[in-house]
């Protein structure tokens, strides 16, 4: 279960959703398995520079090699870049999650 967390100045008319959707779509052509990326975006009002920052984090896998981290973040960073409609700094954070970290679905029943 991926996590992307876009944080952005609000100078930048960005299409939040879009993007979120094609970072799951990036993900999920890199690998399969990956699941559903739950994304949120965060539009900041009070800022210096106009500015994207998007944190990706994913579970710990064998097959995330060095790689796989190098060929994912490019595709991430050009399929995001090719949403923002105007010039800005961009940065790309990739965590992955140690054994400590617990991701699941909670389900409640009527």
């Amino acid at each position: 279960m991926p996590h992307a967390e876009l944080k952005f100045s609000d100078d930048l008319a960005l299409d939040a959703a879009a993007i979120l959707a094609d970072i799951e779509a990036v993900i999920s052509r890199h690998d399969g398995g990956a699941g559903a990326c739950k994304g949120r975006a965060y539009p900041s009002s009070q800022f210096h520079h106009t500015h994207v920052l998007l944190t990706l984090s994913l579970l710990s896998k064998p097959h995330r090699d060095a790689a796989f981290t190098q060929a994912l973040m490019g595709d991430v960073e050009a399929a995001v870049k090719a949403k923002l409609p105007q010039s800005c700094h961009f940065s790309l954070s990739l965590t992955y999650s140690d054994a400590y970290y617990v991701t699941n679905y909670h389900e409640v029943l009527a």
